[in-house]
């Protein structure tokens, strides 16, 4: 009798222990509000930080002011002129065109190199660990010091690229590379895709390491080339991966400003002037912040409405 109980009441504690359940089999929710209220400090510091500034965004692209205090802005008329001036100015399409034109470029070319280098990674030789550490330099240093580092590299006179196409016979003469409208905005694509492709190495990598060994030594057997296995093995494993860095990146670089910023600011002859830099020269150029703050919310809507669709259309590939 001694030992029966000696057994039950561990057994009893260990039921006591147990979380409850309801009918349904899930937690009661009689711990749910003193969770909340863990959580509603942080919750409401960072509800402040993020909602506040964008709910007087959306304020201020409904008023017809330009620059002022807050009580001026809140009292002045709403109105859907700021959306209908940004909207029929060509400037704002322009800059959608630089932006299009500036995501496509540095996502191809950041892809690849992403890409051929987590190839390159997942293969083991020596000082494997050292190298996949060192290809992570480029994404920590700030974008301003990448950005200065590029305006010394493609510098006309003495920049070291130009000086490695003269020695090899590409040029005849220095190339202007941020002072030329026809080649800027690929001087800026440069430093963009030196410091956005270890975001694409880390991603294709980690996919990389989930696909078995046996399935490329199955394709070696059969007779299968490197080309085969990546065409049938490699890529088919990477291509959702992919899909959602290159949208990952897309969305980051729509939005960048400092390597453009530091560079040309938009120019020459606003052959680099994206949104970002649109918006920044409509706030503090014009000082036209009811125009900045319309074109501030179409880009988030923009952005929006691209992410909903890729998600849609993301569920669907998964349901095949």
């Amino acid at each position: 009798m001694t030992r029966v109980a000696a057994t039950a009441a561990p057994a009893g504690a260990v039921a006591l222990m147990r979380p409850r359940r309801t009918r349904h089999g899930a937690p009661p929710r009689e711990g749910y509000g003193f969770a909340l209220a863990l959580l509603a400090p942080s919750s409401t510091l960072i509800g402040a930080l993020l909602l506040a500034p964008l709910v007087l965004l959306l304020i201020i692209s409904f008023k017809s002011v330009k620059l002022g205090n807050i009580a001026l802005i809140l009292r002045a008329d709403f109105t859907w002129d700021n959306y209908i001036r940004v909207l029929s100015d060509p400037a704002t399409w322009h800059s959608l065109s630089i932006s299009g034109a500036y995501i496509l470029g540095s996502s191809i070319m950041a892809f690849g190199l992403g890409l051929a280098t987590a190839l390159i990674l997942n293969e083991k030789f020596p000082a494997q660990r050292l190298f996949r550490t060192l290809m992570l330099l480029p994404w920590a240093v700030p974008g301003i010091t990448a950005t200065i580092a590029f305006l010394w590299i493609l510098q006309p006179s003495f920049g070291v690229f130009n000086f490695m196409l003269r020695t090899l016979g590409f040029a005849a003469q220095d190339i202007n590379w941020f002072g030329d409208s026809r080649l800027a905005l690929l001087a800026v694509i440069f430093p963009t895709v030196w410091k956005t492709y270890p975001f694409f190495t880390i991603m294709l990598l980690a996919a990389l390491q989930t696909i078995p060994r046996e399935l490329y030594e199955a394709a070696s057997i059969d007779g299968a080339n490197k080309w085969r296995q990546f065409q049938w093995i490699t890529w088919p494993s990477l291509r959702r991966y992919a899909i959602v860095a290159l949208v990952f990146n897309a969305m980051y670089v729509f939005r960048e400003f400092d390597f453009i910023f530091a560079s040309t600011k938009g120019g020459p002859q606003g052959a680099t002037d994206t949104i970002a830099i649109r918006i920044y020269n409509l706030a503090f150029e014009t000082f036209d912040m009811a125009a900045a703050s319309a074109l501030g919310v179409l880009t988030f809507v923009l952005v929006a409405i691209c992410v909903f669709g890729f998600v849609r259309w993301q569920m669907k590939l998964e349901q095949r």
